[in-house]
């Protein structure tokens, strides 16, 4: 019992459930260590049509809505031809919706996640991007990470 009068474990139990309860309309799958893909191989000189979505539920805490809005800024800001010309496409897609459904199944979501789905001769290939999560709080870092992402996969590059 002389735990509960320690005030910092006090403090860290409160923080605990306060980050649980601010996070409640999210489950993500960001904590995963590994990309959830299934790429066989992209022929660099064969890409259609690179996706990126932010997938996200009826409520969001303030991490999935950065994920998000760093995603569409980043986006809007490097890839404004290959948005123009339909080579990338951007969307906000909430899984909670009936009519992304389909989507959602497609791309084998189960929450608030960033995923980059690329187009080629040889099928579709699929990869939830983790590490965007941990550069929500440097807008530049974040921005240059998935810049390059997105460039690699318009290219034909999986690595």
């Amino acid at each position: 019992m002389s735990e509960l009068r320690n005030p910092f474990l006090v403090s860290g139990i409160i923080l605990l459930v306060t980050a649980a309860f601010l996070c409640a309309g999210c489950t993500s799958t960001a904590e995963s260590s590994e990309p959830a893909t299934s790429n066989l191989g992209i022929n660099p000189l064969s890409v259609e049509k690179v996706e990126v979505y932010h997938f996200h539920g009826d409520q969001q805490c303030s991490s999935c809505i950065a994920v998000g809005d760093l995603a569409e800024k980043t986006v809007n800001t490097y890839f404004q031809d290959e948005l123009a010309s339909g080579r990338l496409v951007f969307a906000h897609v909430n899984v909670q919706q009936p009519e992304n459904a389909a989507l959602a199944q497609k791309y084998g979501v189960t929450g608030s996640s960033l995923w980059i789905g690329v187009y080629d001769t040889n099928g579709f290939h699929k990869e939830q991007n983790i590490r965007v999560w941990s550069l929500i709080n440097n807008e530049e870092a974040y921005s240059g990470y998935l810049s390059a992402i997105i460039s690699k996969r318009l290219n034909g590059t999986l690595d």
